[in-house]
């Protein structure tokens, strides 16, 4: 019950992140989700060495999710929402190879730090160098060579991921960092699969007349089966003792994630162009607007930073207090922040939440796991990890891609058999 448990939150709380990241967008966005996934993963798991070190594996799994931002998707979105078999296919198809990317590039980074050792540790400047040469270097090949595009016109950048992914696998596996490849394959299957079934969750949901945000679901289900990767990698691998914590790297983490990605959230999200509508449904002047929601979300910004450092200072010498109260309630904080600038954006607290079911949704889903980590957390002495005992080799990992492209097949199937012509529908073919 207790491993179930600890599924289900690190699923919701990941997938909740991800729904509020589709009214922020790219990079930034996506890295505070992955962020509250990392959060999440440190919760339930409850290991000593990885709680101290909090942080720095905290903005690993960010930056690697975080990366995946620059890709073009709302064309392949479109493709998904068509009527013949080949566009609709090829669509979920690319949406499930996103998604991948992002997974993989989280879930490696993040197996990265969780695998460093005082006997091995990465050369992260090497590895930078390399995924820096691997985007340029694929992006480059494919896109301007080769021409095998992914969503004409828009960003080809996906390639670049590609390429990051390529550089990334490559480092790991000569450097046998197999954790690393353990957990950004499992990641890359949960958030590739999470993509394409939230685009045809999407398209069923357009059609069934129920009026709610689809496209947060979708983005919903992307971030609850990339958490349901991520923690399935985490518990089915014997993970070796961790690196001791070092605090200058804490600490420049904790500035990262507290600092810098909320503002750069600020600085992109809160401008005047943005709240015209919703400015004109309560009286106001769309500039003063803006002013108003960037002070709120500034004095938010500050409270929380505040309060995070201050609570690291004070608890990171408290191993057991870390552990039981205090990632719990770092996790509880971060995701709230990410929350109530959602209700900023989206102007729920001038429209009182009319017409915005999915941000009461967030709250709900929240509760929910706060809810089942109560319920389950005095039962958690700590968890349960094992090696996995089915052999990682390429005739399994064969089955399962095989497996995948069925389900795909049978999504396609469906969902051009659901309805008719549908707005904003794209063909590539």
């Amino acid at each position: 019950m207790r491993q179930i448990s600890a599924f289900l939150i690190v699923a919701l709380i990941m997938g909740l992140g991800w729904a509020i990241r589709g009214h922020f967008g790219h990079e930034q966005g996506a890295a505070w989700a992955g962020a509250m996934g990392a959060l999440a993963i440190l919760v339930v798991t409850r290991r000593k060495d990885w709680v101290q070190r909090m942080p720095v594996l905290v903005f690993l799994c960010a930056i690697g999710w975080g990366a995946g931002g620059m890709m073009s998707y709302g064309k392949l979105v479109g493709y998904g929402r068509g009527t013949d078999f080949l566009n609709v296919f090829y669509g979920l198809s690319m949406l499930a190879v996103v998604g991948g990317l992002y997974g993989y590039m989280g879930g490696g980074l993040l197996g990265l730090g969780l695998e460093t050792t005082k006997e091995k540790k990465p050369k992260w400047h090497l590895l930078i160098t390399e995924m820096v040469a691997g985007a340029w270097i694929c992006w480059g090949l494919l896109i301007y060579q080769l021409e095998i595009k992914m969503t004409p016109p828009r960003s080809e950048l996906w390639a670049a991921c590609l390429g990051i992914s390529l550089a990334l696998t490559w480092f790991c596996y000569r450097n046998k960092f197999f954790g690393a490849l353990h957990l950004a394959k499992y990641a890359a299957l949960g958030a590739g699969f999470g993509f394409a079934f939230g685009n045809f969750i999407q398209v069923l949901g357009n059609t069934s007349g129920i009026s709610i945000n689809w496209w947060n679901v979708m983005e919903f289900t992307l971030g609850f089966c990339g958490g349901l990767g991520m923690i399935y990698a985490i518990y089915t691998y014997q993970w070796p003792e961790s690196l001791a914590p070092s605090r200058r790297a804490n600490w420049l983490a904790l500035i990262f994630l507290f600092v810098l990605i909320p503002l750069i959230n600020i600085q992109q999200t809160f401008e005047p162009g943005k709240f015209h509508e919703m400015a004109a449904k309560i009286g106001y002047q769309p500039e003063a607007f803006a002013t108003i929601q960037t002070i709120l979300a500034l004095f938010i910004q500050v409270v929380l930073l505040i309060s995070g450092l201050f609570a690291w200072f004070r608890w990171q010498k408290k191993r057991r207090w870390l552990i039981r109260g205090g990632i719990p309630l770092f996790l509880l904080g971060y995701s709230l922040w990410y929350l109530l600038y959602s209700h900023l954006v989206k102007g729920s607290f001038y429209l009182g939440f009319k017409g915005q079911p999915e941000q009461i949704t967030y709250w709900v889903i929240l509760l929910i796991a706060a809810i089942i980590w109560i319920i389950e957390q005095r039962n958690w002495a700590g968890f349960d990890f094992k090696a996995i005992k089915t052999a990682e080799n390429w005739k399994r990992w064969g089955w399962i891609l095989t497996g995948w492209g069925l389900i795909l097949l049978m999504l396609t199937l469906i969902a051009i058999n659901s309805h008719g012509e549908m707005p904003n529908a794209q063909v590539r073919f």
